[in-house]
C-alpha cells in the first residue's frame, strides 16, 4: 500500500491535509517589502531631521515618530501569497487566511479603491488578494485556475466564473505583452 505524504495547511485549519505538490509563493513581494521599508525609513528620517532642525527633538517625540514609521510600514507591507495544489493562502503581518481552491463557492471583485479578488470556499475560508499578484506570478495563477476548474467541475463554484474569465483575459494579455516586449516586437 502506497503512502502519500501530507502536510498541514498553514492557517486557520491546521488539521486539514494539504494536497501534495510543491507550493508556489509570490516572488514579487520582496521588492514591495523593500519599498515599504524605504518609505518608513524615509518618513522617520524626515521627521527626525525636522525636529532636530527646529530644536524640538525629545525622547518622547523620537519614540512617537518611530511608532508612526512602524505604522506606515505595517500599512504598506503586502501580504505573502502562497499556493499549492488545491489551496491558496495569504499571510499578512498578524494572521494567515487559507481557501481550498478545489472547493470554491464564490469568486468576486471587491468594491473599493483598490481592486481585490475575494475567494470563498465551502469550509468558510476567505482570502482577499490583489490580482496583480496573480498577473506577476503565472504559477500562482495556474494553481488557482486549476483549483477553480475543479470547483466548476464539481458544481461547487456557484458565483464567479465571469470574474475568473475576466482575470484570465487580463493575465493572457499581460503575458502576450511581455512576450512581445522580450522578443522586441512591441
Amino acid at each position: 500500500m502506497e503512502q502519500r505524504e501530507t502536510r498541514c495547511v498553514p492557517g486557520r485549519d491546521a488539521g486539514r491535509a494539504e494536497p501534495p505538490g510543491s507550493p508556489s509563493a509570490d516572488h514579487g513581494r520582496s521588492g514591495e517589502r523593500q519599498a515599504a521599508i524605504r518609505c518608513a525609513a524615509l518618513l522617520l528620517a524626515m521627521l527626525l531631521l525636522i525636529d532636530v532642525g527646529s530644536g524640538g527633538l525629545t525622547t518622547v517625540r523620537a519614540v512617537l515618530w518611530t511608532g508612526l514609521a512602524v505604522l506606515l510600514f505595517v500599512v504598506l507591507l503586502p501580504p505573502r501569497v502562497t499556493a499549492g495544489e488545491g489551496w491558496l493562502a495569504s499571510r499578512g503581518l498578524l494572521r494567515e487566511r487559507t481557501v481550498r481552491t478545489d472547493r470554491l463557492v464564490s469568486v468576486r471583485w471587491s468594491d473599493g479603491v483598490a481592486q481585490r479578488l475575494v475567494l470563498r470556499d465551502l469550509d468558510g475560508g476567505r482570502v482577499e488578494l490583489d490580482p496583480r499578484v496573480l498577473v506577476a506570478n503565472p504559477r500562482l495563477w495556474r494553481l488557482l485556475d486549476a483549483g477553480a476548474r475543479t470547483s466548476l467541475g464539481r458544481g461547487t463554484l456557484l458565483y464567479g466564473a465571469a470574474a475568473l474569465r475576466q482575470l484570465s483575459r487580463r493575465i493572457d494579455g499581460e503575458t502576450v505583452r511581455s512576450v512581445f516586449t522580450v522578443s522586441g516586437l512591441e
